[in-house]
């Protein structure tokens, strides 16, 4: 990790003790507006999802964003967007085919996620996304997140959105000690410019991305270390983020097998002589089978005559 500076307290946080007491206000707060938006001038990364205010196809990039890095999300958005550019067209497909072109993305429980939340724009709101945060919250596999991000990507309100690593930005740099989410969003809600909602949160999330990253924070090329809180704290100061969370070991799992099944599925139907060996256990017949009874438990596979795997 960069050694952060221990030489004596800067200007902006004198008479300030660690931790927040109150959000940053009058000229604090116009250097951090300042120092966040000129990463939004300066250039932010270049994803596809950046060039659009289509409602759908932000709510297709952020679905596809959930647990899933930036740069893998590039082609399969694309892609996707090509075969199902509105609504209906979603809605109006089977689950089969959004399956086929989420390839590569994973989690397929999020496809199914999205494509019931397509059809339910369709039935509920005329095949318009709504612009509403509750609306939004009632789709499936629409949380708070991807609900404020919605409104803020794709029709510019005056909101904050608040994902690990714009949280991991603030409880570092305003707080210096831990938040709770509540607070964390209150806080990120109250920085927010006027006019600059959009710019504003696709800046804070890259600088949490790219610069003040989990495990090797880049402090020293920070355009808020003048006044971070932890940046500016003794050598000893723990790290204030919420720490990340662990995913249990994918190599050998049962999502692993899942995720093999669905592959071999986008080909065509896995009858049962092959699904061991398509799920990667051709010594545990008893296990694949359970891996695929979960699949259609979920909705991810059915059962063709002859016991034949096939998509929905």
């Amino acid at each position: 990790m960069e050694a952060r500076v221990c030489a004596g307290t800067p200007p902006s946080l004198r008479g300030r003790r660690l931790g927040l007491n109150t959000a940053p206000r009058g000229p604090e707060l116009r250097r951090i507006r300042r120092a966040v938006l000129g990463v939004g001038r300066s250039g932010l990364r270049p994803f596809p999802w950046r060039e659009t205010r289509d409602p759908w196809a932000v709510l297709v990039s952020e679905v596809m964003l959930q647990q899933t890095q930036a740069p893998r999300v590039v082609g399969p958005y694309v892609g996707f967007l090509a075969r199902f550019p509105t609504v209906s067209a979603c809605a109006d497909a089977g689950l089969g085919p959004v399956l086929e072109a989420w390839a590569g993305l994973g989690y397929n429980r999020r496809a199914r996620a999205l494509h019931r939340a397509a059809r339910a724009i369709v039935d509920l709101h005329d095949g318009v996304v709504p612009a509403d945060l509750r609306a939004l919250q009632a789709l499936p596999g629409v949380g708070a997140y991807t609900a404020r991000a919605v409104l803020v990507f794709a029709y510019e309100h005056h909101q904050a959105v608040v994902d690990v690593n714009v949280a991991r930005v603030l409880t570092r740099a305003m707080a210096g000690v831990p938040l709770a989410p509540g607070a964390v969003q209150t806080l990120a809600d109250s920085l927010v410019p006027r006019g600059g909602a959009w710019h504003w949160n696709q800046a804070l999330m890259d600088i949490g991305a790219v610069v003040c990253t989990a495990r090797v924070p880049a402090c020293g090329r920070c355009p808020l270390a003048r006044g971070c809180v932890w940046f500016n704290a003794t050598d000893t100061t723990p790290d204030p983020a919420p720490a990340a969370s662990r995913q249990t070991r994918f190599e050998g799992s049962d999502r692993q097998g899942r995720g093999r099944l669905v592959d071999a599925l986008r080909s065509g139907p896995v009858p049962p002589s092959r699904l061991r060996a398509v799920c990667g256990w051709p010594e545990d017949p008893q296990r694949a089978r359970r891996v695929a009874d979960g699949l259609v438990a979920d909705g991810l596979a059915r059962r063709a005559p002859g016991n034949v795997l096939v998509l929905p």
